[in-house]
């Protein structure tokens, strides 16, 4: 037996007479082998440093696997067979010259037109269509990817986890032998939050120096590949430019959060991290034809995808005068008026959304709290969807009952959403529907509401006299045609291409 585990039995011998003995030996040996793994490290198979984990290669697989599937329960997953096929092809190249090359690597475009991608331990890699959009070579696209491998070779997904957990146990071992001491019960362990602890690190991200660390091993892993691994770079500028557009049009410069988001613009580290890496010269860079990257993205969903309308048709709500579509709870009954509607569900409560003109400059939190008088905001939280800015959080109203409100800025209108919950018993799931509804509330593409009226990317080389303000007067897109178009190209603020270029237009 360890000796630690000794000295913390021998010592259950010296507690007072009145402790309960029962079951106190299994409870206090819980603690201690807690203790010890807590402390145990394992070797970064992708640094070769010592990390702290709780968890072997294969249950850290079972995971992933486990997390996969409810992913897949919860996400739209985007249907072409040629990009579906070329995204693994990409993926499966920079994963098989990464440092865990034997894990079975899966690849998943989600049909979502966020700009964001995430992976989950044991090799699982996401990539949002809306991504995809935005990239103008293979090389970047392997970027993106070689990030994410990054972070499942390095177990960044795992320390996270582990570093928690033993937050959480240093406190509850603490309590566990006060709780012995004093003879009162205990609560239990921290296993059940585990569950939902993946899937939203992935999304938001490992914190400043995984990411840098996912960075470089992603550019190892595509110089090893025959990628530049200055593309790297290049979906940083990418994604720095839909910040900076974001910031012009909401005040806000949200829009990504994992995926690089920790860079500056220019990052002085990220160069660095990078040129240590190597780089190739230009005769061996191998993989430079873009080709077969643009047969794949030509003619990818941009904005709203009809399979996304479907899904939410069952309650979708389109105001066309003020230019906003949200999706309400099912089989909620929705009334309107010219600036307000509610949905509401007599067993549940109602979601009402009212349309005012924005007075000034206050940042959303601070409207709720002077302009709504709701100073004792619980569960606040920023709101950042489809670049419009909003804050929302729960309270208890006049009426005794608890409330969701929120408030989305867009166009010079603030939206006001306030959402009461009547049925007391089930505050937490009616609180969730109202929660997703308000994250769907949008503008309304040009021409989305007809069917068949997607719009896709199309490439065609430029002409001459080729100007993006010129093309933005016929496109397509509603809400910032040049500026948008510009993004998708890699033009953003200014700039055109030479004659000959392929570009991305949208039909």
């Amino acid at each position: 037996m360890n000796p630690g585990i000794v000295n913390l039995v021998g010592s259950q011998s010296k507690m007072t007479n009145n402790v309960p003995r029962i079951g106190t030996i299994p409870r206090l040996l819980l603690a201690a082998v807690l203790l010890v793994n807590l402390v145990s490290c394992a070797v970064n198979p992708a640094t070769g440093g010592a990390n702290l984990v709780l968890m072997s290669e294969s249950r850290e697989k079972e995971i992933g696997a486990e997390e996969h599937e409810k992913v897949l329960g919860s996400q739209p997953v985007y249907q072409d067979a040629d990009l579906q096929a070329f995204v693994e092809y990409v993926g499966n190249k920079v994963a098989s010259v990464s440092h865990r090359p034997e894990l079975d690597y899966t690849f998943t475009i989600i049909d979502s037109p966020d700009i964001n991608a995430m992976a989950l331990p044991g090799g699982y890699v996401y990539v949002n269509r809306g991504l995809l959009t935005f990239m103008n070579s293979e090389a970047q696209l392997a970027a993106v990817i070689a990030h994410e491998i990054g972070h499942i070779t390095a177990r960044h997904a795992v320390q996270q986890q582990a570093r928690g957990a033993l937050a959480n146990a240093a406190a509850t071992v603490g309590g566990f032998v006060t709780a012995v001491a004093t003879g009162s019960g205990y609560a239990g362990s921290q296993i059940s939050q585990v569950a939902s602890i993946w899937a939203q690190t992935g999304l938001s991200g490992f914190g400043r120096e995984m990411e840098l660390e996912a960075d470089s091993l992603g550019a190892e892993y595509l110089l090893r590949a025959g990628y530049d691994p200055s593309a790297v770079i290049d979906v940083v500028t990418v994604l720095k430019n839909q910040e900076d557009f974001n910031r012009l049009v909401t005040g806000s410069g949200g829009g990504y959060h994992g995926l690089f988001a920790t860079h500056p613009r220019n990052d002085t580290r990220l160069q660095e991290a990078i040129a240590a890496v190597g780089k190739l010269e230009e005769g061996e860079i191998t993989e430079n034809d873009n080709t077969n990257f643009r047969e794949a993205i030509d003619g990818l969903i941009v904005g709203t995808s009809a399979a996304s309308q479907q899904q939410d048709a069952r309650n979708r709500y389109y105001q066309t005068s003020l230019g906003y579509t949200v999706v309400f709870p099912d089989e909620w009954e929705i009334n309107e008026t010219l600036t307000t509607v509610t949905a509401s569900a007599a067993e549940s409560g109602n979601l009402r959304i009212e349309a005012q003109r924005l007075q000034g400059n206050i940042e959303p939190r601070v409207f709720i709290r002077d302009n709504l008088g709701i100073t004792n905001l619980q569960q606040s939280e920023a709101l950042n969807q489809y670049r419009l800015l909003g804050h929302t959080g729960t309270h208890v109203n006049a009426n005794g009952n608890t409330e969701r409100v929120a408030v989305i800025y867009f166009g010079p209108r603030v939206f006001i959403f306030r959402g009461e919950i009547a049925n007391a018993s089930n505050v937490d799931e009616i609180d969730d529907e109202l929660l997703d509804s308000i994250r769907t509330f949008r503008a309304i593409q040009r021409g989305e509401t007809l069917l068949g009226s997607e719009m896709k990317i199309r490439y065609v080389q430029a002409s001459e006299f080729f100007d993006f303000a010129v093309i933005a007067r016929s496109s397509r897109i509603a809400n910032y045609p040049e500026e948008t178009l510009r993004l998708l190209n890699g033009y953003y603020p200014s700039g055109n291409p030479e004659a000959g270029e392929w570009i991305k237009l949208v039909e």
